[in-house]
């Protein structure tokens, strides 16, 4: 599922691929932006902003694009028309190709071409990013203050808080302070709310640069049964790896949401 880390990561490899080369493919297969050509342009960068990836390139133009629930990037090596574009077809948004690399983007439910001066229109909303440049812990858990009536699990996914959380980081976040995601955010102890920011940011930080997200410590050693590197996330009906009491699932504002009732504080659903 990507999340923060999920698309920094590919951030980091589309721009490795693609910074510094000119396109010599381009293919947007949205109806408002199928006409534009963008072979020519040199790719500057590709940066990520919360869950939003940004491929900027020369002329000032931002190709933006957002993975939401099942969205990816897909990079090839070789470039040029006779690439093969695997997969199905269907589901192909866009193609960007240099001499060297050919990146390919699947289901993506986003894919605007805009100015780069005017990025802060689909990004200006967000809160600080967990895995950005300008991340304030101080300026999240103001955010997250300003509602403090709201539950917390959904305070943790409002982009505009903190940007960079999803579903498996609000669960797995939810136990690490010992509170159920549905407490409201005025009644965290203070000192776990003073925590939350950074805690959330050690765990992206953590996982950035891995294939599996990992939050319970060190890899599982040989021999363990799998399936223990999320404390609750997918969990239901199994023993918590804390205390053994079976993990439970409800629907927090239509998303599965996974705690363990004995290790965890709190209403809940």
């Amino acid at each position: 599922m990507p999340e923060g880390d999920t698309v920094w990561l590919t951030a980091k490899r589309l721009h490795e691929a693609l910074a510094g080369r000119v396109l010599t493919r381009s293919d947007l297969r949205v109806p408002r932006f199928a006409t534009s050509d963008l072979t020519g342009r040199g790719v500057l960068e590709v940066v990520p902003r919360g869950k939003h990836l940004m491929t900027r390139l020369e002329g000032g133009l931002t190709l933006h694009s957002h993975l939401r629930m099942d969205g990816a990037w897909k990079i090839l090596p070789g470039g040029g028309p006779g690439v093969r574009l695997p997969g199905p077809q269907h589901q192909i948004r866009a193609v960007l190709g240099t001499a060297e690399n050919t990146a390919i983007g699947y289901r993506l439910p986003v894919l605007e071409l805009m100015r780069t001066a005017e990025e802060d229109r689909a990004v200006g909303h967000l809160g600080p990013d967990l895995l950005g440049p300008d991340w304030d812990p101080e300026r999240a858990l103001a955010r997250l203050a300003r509602g403090p009536e709201r539950p917390l699990g959904e305070a943790l996914l409002d982009q505009r808080n903190l940007a960079g959380i999803g579903n498996v980081y609000k669960c797995e976040l939810c136990f690490l302070l010992g509170v159920t995601p549905w407490l409201p955010f005025g009644l965290l102890p203070a000192d776990r709310a003073a925590a939350l920011p950074e805690t959330a940011r050690r765990l992206l930080v953590a996982n950035r640069e891995r294939s599996q997200r990992r939050t319970t410590g060190p890899a599982v050693p040989p021999g363990r049964p799998p399936g223990q590197n999320l404390y609750v996330y997918g969990r239901a009906s199994r023993p918590c790896l804390r205390c053994g009491t079976p993990v439970r699932v409800a629907d927090q504002d239509d998303r599965p949401t996974y705690w363990c009732p004995a290790c965890q504080a709190g209403p809940t659903a």
